[in-house]
């Protein structure tokens, strides 16, 4: 039993492949090939939206399109989850996320459906709240990086990246010149950024890529120009 042990400790840290385990779905060294880049991905769609709810989770619907959906959807199930249950509790692990979820109460639906767009496959997630219900979705392209594609119905093409800043504004002139210089004024470095809009002078987004973690008095003063609708500075990790 030991060398049983050891053995598939092994292969799990050389190859990603789980087997023979109680509480989490098995996964062969065939799938970690091709699935590694997806579960990173349902990782981080989770701990987004996990990042940007405050309120209590009452639901986590989950939507798999495309090759995806022909995937080890219980694996993708539990990184997703886990990304989710981190911003409440650190110490979540792909085990005991889904456990964690249950015991809050947290309904949980997953759907699988054929490709309906232009991309191969993606995953959507929503979480739904007493107040209102919020989505992202994402992609891996073919270099094996994952992307967003959509936050909150506004199609977008973003990496992710360590420390980043997501702002919402009405689309006006002049907003994208007000967030990089107050940036600057700050000493705050910006390394990248992506924009997405869902009409011309309706709601926009901003995802701005910085060097380090913004402090709060910048993101104060973000807010307090009354032109953000939301300013929310997010942390992945990357590596």
């Amino acid at each position: 039993m030991a060398l049983q042990v050891a053995e598939q400790m092994a292969d799990y840290l050389l190859t990603g492949a789980v087997s023979n385990a109680l509480n989490m779905p098995s996964v062969t060294a065939e799938e970690a090939k091709v699935m590694g880049p997806w579960i990173k991905l349902a990782g981080h769609l989770g701990n987004f939206i996990g990042q940007m709810t405050d309120e209590p989770i009452t639901a986590i619907n989950i939507l798999y399109d495309g090759a995806v959906a022909e995937m080890n959807l219980a694996a993708l199930n539990c990184s997703l989850i886990a990304g989710i249950m981190k911003t409440i509790s650190p110490e979540v692990n792909m085990v005991s996320a889904p456990v964690i979820a249950k015991e809050r109460g947290i309904q949980i639906s997953t759907t699988n459906q054929e490709q309906s767009g232009a991309f191969e496959g993606y995953i959507k997630v929503t979480v739904v709240t007493e107040k209102r219900e919020r989505s992202v979705a994402g992609t891996v392209f073919s270099d094996g990086k994952p992307r967003f594609i959509q936050i909150k119905g506004i199609n977008i093409e973003a990496e992710v990246g360590e420390h980043m800043l997501y702002t919402t504004n009405k689309d006006v002139p002049g907003i994208i010149g007000k967030l990089g210089s107050m940036l600057g004024d700050h000493n705050v470095n910006l390394a990248n950024f992506t924009l997405g809009r869902a009409a011309a002078g309706g709601e926009a987004i901003a995802i701005a890529y910085l060097d380090e973690a913004i402090d709060d008095d910048v993101v104060t003063a973000l807010r307090d120009t009354g032109l953000f609708q939301q300013v929310k500075p997010l942390e992945f990790e990357v590596a």
